[in-house]
């Protein structure tokens, strides 16, 4: 007698769909959904009834339409955290963007009803704030070196420290920057020791500018030495070439005042006499992303008025963010309303009092939480090897890696990092305000079992090496 194949018992798409009763609005891609699991049903000789293949399409459904970018707390330590969008927003930022999300006078001048032109909306506070003459603004900040470049040096020689030729993060390098924006590269000096003779000595008559980069990630220590900006200012006027210089990330507030290494602000750069200077919106300006372009009118007029500026220029959404946080920096609030300025301002003694009640709150739920001593980091290529003292909630009681899942699981999801084996929670990268919703997602999270539920095991955190998670 020959045994039936169990796959002709499977119900057909129509069953399947009848079962799970979509809406009209999601009959289509409920269909294909009912399409894939009676497939791989198919290839894995699998049976069943109509109901329960139509939770299996529901499911899979719920799975692919479920949102990927969500909002989580950053409780990795790193401020400005680049898998996690960097700087976030202040409430006087994110309510501009908000009023900006209509109709809104982006490109429309109110006084005479006519066509306007966006890129002066930021550009009065932006060249107030820097001390320049201009300002324009592009969607980031290699979009901001790429039109320097193209705009000003185009088809010419561009001088460049052979020890600022970096790699930054995503693959992005400058050699490739200066070679899709036309201009060649001329690299002087070593690795580790350039001076200004040696940017002289390579100008000749196809130079068009000097351009000086900030080494972002990485630090260059011990046997260093490279031209000071003025230098450099002076030796492209003498040779009437330009003198482009990115900051990478610009600040304008002394980092120093925060127990990290000094950085050069954006006014400094431009008091250093650089034609151009090209920094983010979204690192420690504390805005939302953007390329920034700050210098004298000639130069930066070259770059408004370049055809790249189309394909480059920001949106209304972005402008209007970046026009709210420029506006905190001129009324003196930065460091009260500005986050990423908040976190590095927050003192070590305060976080410590939140780690402890954040440890509290978990404790009293039943889950292993203890408060140690940490370091945490500016981050987003901004201040390499520069960190500050901070405090962060160790959870124990199941592996690190299963915890650190379980926290990605929670609502909203929480992102931190693996110390010695331990999930460590570092507050200086949670906004104050936010401290009870991260304890309650680290507790509810927990709670359903992640990480194989709550545990009373005590065990005294060690410093060491840690990890993102």
């Amino acid at each position: 007698m020959t045994r039936t194949d169990p796959r002709r018992a499977l119900p057909s798409v129509d069953a399947v769909v009848r079962a799970g009763r979509p809406s009209d609005a999601e009959r289509d891609r409920f269909t294909r959904a009912a399409r894939e699991v009676l497939t791989r049903a198919r290839g894995l000789r699998a049976t069943g009834g109509a109901e329960a293949f139509a939770e299996q399409a529901r499911a899979l459904l719920a799975d692919r339409e479920r949102r990927t970018l969500r909002r989580v707390l950053n409780a990795t330590g790193v401020i400005l955290q680049t898998n996690l969008g960097r700087a976030p927003l202040s409430p006087r930022a994110l309510a501009a963007m908000a009023d900006a999300a209509g109709a809104v006078s982006v490109e429309y001048d109110l006084a005479v009803g006519k066509r306007g032109e966006r890129h002066g909306h930021a550009a009065r506070v932006l060249a107030d704030l820097a001390r320049a003459e201009d300002a324009v603004v592009v969607n980031n900040n290699a979009a901001a070196v790429l039109l320097a470049l193209a705009a000003l040096a185009t088809r010419k020689e561009v001088i460049v420290a052979r020890g600022e030729l970096v790699e930054i993060g995503g693959g992005f390098r400058i050699p490739d920057v200066l070679r899709r924006s036309g201009a060649k590269l001329v690299e002087v000096g070593t690795t580790n020791r350039t001076y200004a003779r040696d940017y002289a000595h390579a100008i000749g008559e196809r130079t068009g500018a000097i351009l000086r980069v900030h080494a972002s990630n990485f630090k260059l220590t011990g046997f260093v030495a490279h031209a000071e900006g003025r230098e450099l200012a002076a030796l492209a006027r003498e040779h009437n070439v330009a003198f482009i210089h990115d900051l990478g990330s610009g600040t304008f507030l002394d980092t120093s005042r925060y127990g990290l290494g000094k950085e050069l602000t954006v006014p400094e750069a431009v008091r250093e006499g650089a034609d151009v200077v090209t920094f983010s919106g979204d690192k420690l300006l504390g805005g939302p992303q953007a390329g920034i372009a700050v210098g004298r009118q000639t130069h930066i007029g070259a770059l408004r008025t370049h055809p790249l500026m189309r394909a480059l220029r920001p949106d209304k959404i972005t402008i209007a963010g970046l026009i709210a946080t420029l506006e905190t920096y001129r009324d003196g609030l930065a460091e009260d309303e500005l986050p990423v300025w908040r976190m590095i301002a927050a003192s070590p003694s305060g976080i410590r009092g939140r780690a402890e009640n954040v440890a509290r709150a978990l404790g009293a739920s039943g889950l292993s939480a203890e408060v140690m001593e940490t370091r945490s980091t500016v981050g987003g290529g901004s201040l390499p090897e520069e960190t500050q003292d901070s405090f962060a909630v160790t959870l124990g009681g199941a592996p690190a890696s299963r915890l650190a899942q379980a926290l990605r699981e929670a609502d909203p999801p929480v992102v931190a990092r693996i110390v010695d084996e331990r999930v460590a929670l570092d507050l200086r990268s949670v906004l104050p305000e936010d401290d009870e919703v991260l304890a309650r997602a680290v507790g509810g999270a927990l709670a359903k079992g992640g990480g194989d539920g709550p545990s009373h095991h005590q065990e005294r955190p060690r410093s060491g090496a840690r990890r993102p998670v």
